[in-house]
C-alpha cells in the first residue's frame, strides 16, 4: 500500500462515520499488513505514544473543567462578568466573552466551555431578548479562547509531540488570548450599534463588589494554575492536580455544592472523556510514525518549499492546510499527526517551535467551529436546541475577527513570543 492509499483509506473511514481513532489505528494496521512490518508494532506505538509523563495534565484538567461546572464555580464566573461589562451596549455578549476568558485560565478546553459556561450563557441570552442564533455564534467563538490562553490542552498535546516547552507555549497563548477577546467585543460591538441593543444592566460598584466577593475564590483559580506555572511553582501536571484539588474544595468544603454523587459522576465523564482523547493520541501516533518512516515530512517540506521563496507565502499555505484539516479531524489527532510532517518546514523558515504552536492550535480552534466535525457547533446546537444549520450561520460572521487575529499571530511573531522570551529567555 502507497501512502496515498493511507490517506484515501483514513477519509473513507472517516467520511463513512467511523470514529476518528478507530479510523488511524485500522489504516495504519491496513498499511503495515501491506508491507513487511509486524502488526505487533500498532500496539506498541500506540503503547510508546501516550507513554509520557506530561500528558498526565490531560485527565486532570479536564477533571478540574467538569468539576468547577459541576460545583457551580461556572455560575459565579459569569455573574461577576455581569457586573462587571454589563452595562455596555450588547452587554451579555461582551459579557460572555470575559467570561471565557476568565474561564480559559482554569480548563483549557473549548468544549467545555461551551457545554459548561456556555448553557448558563445562552440561556441569560434568550432570557434578555438576544436572539438565538447570536447567543449560540459568540458562544461558540468565545469557547475558543478557552484553548489558547493558559492552561490549554491541545498545547499540552503539541508541546508532547514536538518537544516544546508547555510553559512557554502557555506563556506564548496569553497575549493572542487576550488578542481574540477585544477582537470578538468589538464584534460584538458592531452589532450591538447595528441592530440597536440595549444594555442589560446599569453598572453599580456594589453589585460589583458583591460579584466578585461571590466569585473571588473561584478567580483564584487562574492564579494557582498559571501562576504556578509561570514562576516554575509547579509543573503543567502538577499544576492541573493542584487544580482539581482546589476545584474539590471549593465545591465540598466552601460552596457545599460538590456532593459524592455528583463527585463520581464528574470522574466518570473524565475517565470518558480522557480515554478517547488518549485512544486518538494513540492511534495517531502510528499514523504518524508511518508518515516519519516513510520522508512524507521530508517531501512535504520540498513541496511547501518549493512553492515559493517568500515565507510568508509558505506560512499562508501552512494556514490553509491546517485550516481544512481542522474541517475534518478533531484536534488531537490533528496535532499528532501534522506536527511531525509541518514543524521540520516551519523550523526552516526561521519559526520558533513555540510561536509556530500558537499557530497550529489557533487554526485548529476554527475548525472546532466549522463542518463537518465542528464540534463546538454540536456541542451549543444540542444545549440551544436548534439545527445545526443555525448554530452554524449564527456563528459564521464571528470567524472574521478571528482570522484576522490568526493572520496577526501568523505573521507578527512579537504577538506570540514577546511574553515567554520575557519569562524564559
Amino acid at each position: 500500500m502507497t501512502i496515498a492509499l493511507l490517506f484515501v483509506l483514513l477519509f473513507v473511514l472517516i467520511l463513512i462515520g467511523v470514529p476518528v481513532a478507530i479510523a488511524l489505528a485500522g489504516a495504519s494496521l491496513a498499511f503495515i499488513l501491506s508491507g513487511t512490518v509486524p502488526p505487533m508494532v500498532v500496539a506498541h506505538r500506540m503503547v510508546n505514544g501516550v507513554d509520557s509523563f506530561p500528558l498526565l495534565a490531560v485527565p486532570f484538567f479536564i477533571l478540574a473543567g467538569n468539576l468547577m461546572n459541576t460545583a457551580g464555580i461556572t455560575e459565579r464566573i459569569f455573574n461577576f462578568a455581569l457586573s462587571l461589562v454589563g452595562w455596555m451596549r450588547g452587554g451579555l455578549g461582551h459579557v460572555n466573552v470575559g467570561a471565557s476568558v476568565i474561564f480559559a485560565g482554569m480548563s483549557g478546553a473549548a468544549v467545555a466551555d461551551a457545554g459548561g459556561l456556555g448553557a448558563i450563557e445562552i440561556k441569560a441570552m434568550r432570557d434578555a431578548g438576544y436572539k438565538t442564533d447570536f447567543a449560540v455564534g459568540i458562544t461558540a467563538a468565545s469557547s475558543t479562547i478557552g484553548p489558547i490562553i493558559p492552561p490549554s490542552l491541545p498545547m499540552v498535546i503539541y508541546g508532547v509531540v514536538a518537544s516544546a516547552s508547555i510553559g512557554q507555549l502557555f506563556a506564548a497563548g496569553f497575549i493572542p488570548g487576550l488578542v481574540m477577546a477585544v477582537a470578538l467585543m468589538l464584534m460584538v460591538a458592531y452589532f450591538a450599534r447595528r441592530d440597536g441593543f440595549k444594555r442589560d444592566q446599569p453598572f453599580a460598584i456594589r453589585i460589583l463588589a458583591i460579584s466578585f466577593k461571590r466569585a473571588f475564590l473561584s478567580l483564584l483559580t487562574p492564579v494557582i494554575i498559571v501562576g504556578g506555572i509561570l514562576t516554575g511553582a509547579f509543573t503543567p501536571t502538577e499544576a492541573a492536580v493542584a487544580a482539581c484539588a482546589y476545584a474539590i474544595f471549593l465545591g465540598a468544603v466552601v460552596y457545599r455544592t460538590l456532593t459524592l454523587r455528583r463527585l463520581i459522576r464528574v470522574s466518570y465523564d473524565t475517565i470518558e472523556t480522557t480515554s478517547v482523547v488518549l485512544l486518538v493520541v494513540g492511534a495517531a501516533s502510528i499514523f504518524a510514525w508511518i508518515l516519519t518512516s516513510n520522508r512524507v515530512p521530508e517531501m512535504a517540506a520540498t513541496l511547501l518549499l518549493g512553492a515559493s521563496d517568500n515565507p510568508w507565502v509558505i506560512l499562508l499555505l501552512i494556514n490553509l492546510v491546517l485550516l481544512i484539516v481542522g474541517c475534518f479531524m478533531e484536534t488531537v489527532a490533528a496535532i499528532t499527526i501534522l506536527v511531525p510532517v509541518l514543524l521540520p518546514v516551519a523550523v526552516q523558515l526561521g519559526v520558533d517551535p513555540v510561536h509556530f504552536g500558537v499557530i497550529m492550535v489557533l487554526n485548529l480552534m476554527l475548525g472546532l467551529l466549522t463542518p463537518p466535525v465542528g464540534m463546538v457547533l454540536y456541542v451549543l446546537s444540542r444545549v440551544a436546541n436548534i439545527p445545526f444549520e443555525r448554530a452554524l450561520s449564527g456563528t459564521a460572521p464571528f470567524l472574521i475577527p478571528l482570522v484576522l487575529v490568526l493572520l496577526l499571530v501568523t505573521f507578527v511573531p512579537a504577538v506570540t513570543m514577546w511574553l515567554p522570551t520575557l519569562i524564559y529567555r
